[in-house]
């Protein structure tokens, strides 16, 4: 890229655009494990459960070549990868290094808002170091993770958050992608609708079943017919296929719940598979619980089915929940009360509602996927 391409990211205050950049780390979970251990490097790693009943958490690019992906039952990456090496999860090694990378975005701009452990928003349309370019302070903030972490990491640079995102996943691993804002609508109408967060493998089958491939040909339809077969998910849908999102970067924003879903690549509806994916939404959930201090009375579990409706229940108590042990048992009674489930599911979250929270205050986490499971 030449130095006029990075000079000229297309955003800026004066035409009332932003500068965002979409920070994800590269197979990150796994990614550390390979760090750690010198004898994991170029090998498939997979960490999550290795039993009948395990999950994949997430996997390495080399045990992606092979097909095995996060959420897939564990005795199925073994038989895709029959040398794949399971490593259990170190959260607190993996929350350590997110708050090392953490750091570095912050000497750039205070407005960081996380996602998870291994992926961040930046607003960079002013920054702190004066630079200007965001795809120059993007190139420099991995270079610096690389230096500081040993960790790779991917970048998507654009005027919002939508694009930023897909941006990011587009030269995957170790890679960078620049949008700017004449080229959003082409960009996104090129892409296949599966690559829109929150458009999974049915749902993908059912948009072929209608028409829908691409984004162009979701730009084609209009709202009235987007609302008719996708309900309230066609706003969204409408939205994003013309390269909009009006969402503003939050950082440290007050919080009315915590909590987070997990976007399955497969369907899934084996009890044991549901059980395992719920142990390891508690883990990561719980785990932002502590990190924002929070403290609620209601728990709430929400389930998408393949056909894209949507299910939530909940349940309220007269304290508040303050161990794991409560969290977890609350959330599997919930889903225990649904089973056997009328059809497979693509998306399951847990969220902790009705909060007192305490003084310290952490970054949003994300509303939607927990890509790391």
């Amino acid at each position: 890229m030449s130095t006029r391409e990075a000079e000229s990211d297309g955003e800026g205050e004066a035409g009332g655009l932003r500068k965002i950049i979409h920070i994800d780390m590269d197979a990150f979970y796994a990614s550390v494990e390979q760090r750690d251990d010198p004898d994991l490097r170029g090998k498939p790693v997979a960490v999550g459960g290795s039993s009948g009943r395990g999950v994949v958490a997430a996997a390495s690019y080399e045990a992606r070549a092979f097909g095995v992906h996060s959420a897939m039952p564990s005795a199925r990456a073994v038989r895709l990868c029959p040398d794949l090496i399971f490593r259990k999860p170190r959260f607190d090694v993996y929350r350590q290094v997110s708050e090392q990378i953490r750091a570095i975005f912050l000497e750039y701009t205070p407005h960081v808002e996380p996602l998870s452990l291994d992926e961040a928003y930046l607003d960079v349309t002013a920054d702190l170091k004066g630079i200007g370019s965001a795809t120059r302070i993007a190139e420099d903030i991995r270079r610096r993770i690389k230096a500081e972490t040993g960790l790779t990491a991917s970048a998507g640079v654009s005027y919002n958050k939508f694009i930023a995102k897909l941006a990011s996943d587009q030269n995957k691993p170790d890679g960078l992608c620049v949008i700017r804002p004449n080229e959003g609508a082409a960009f996104v109408a090129a892409l296949p609708v599966r690559r829109f967060h929150g458009v999974g493998p049915r749902g993908a089958e059912k948009m072929a079943r209608l028409g829908i491939e691409t984004g162009a040909d979701l730009v084609a339809k209009d709202l009235a017919f987007l609302r008719a077969h996708f309900g309230s998910f066609a706003e969204y849908l409408y939205r994003a296929a013309r390269g909009v999102d009006l969402r503003q970067v939050r950082a440290n924003r007050p919080r009315k719940s915590i909590g987070g879903e997990r976007t399955f690549f497969e369907d899934i509806e084996e009890p044991e598979a549901l059980r395992e994916t719920m142990d390891h939404i508690v883990d990561v959930v719980w785990e932002r619980i502590e990190r924002a201090q929070g403290r609620g009375r209601t728990i709430t579990l929400k389930l998408r089915y393949a056909d894209f409706k949507t299910l939530t229940r909940a349940r309220s108590l007269p304290h508040f929940v303050t161990e794991k042990s409560e969290f977890s048992t609350i959330g599997h009674a919930l889903l225990e009360d649904l089973m056997p489930l009328p059809q497979p599911i693509r998306l399951m979250g847990l969220t902790l509602s009705a909060l007192e929270q305490g003084e310290r205050q952490v970054a949003r986490e994300k509303d939607g996927q927990l890509s790391l499971l």
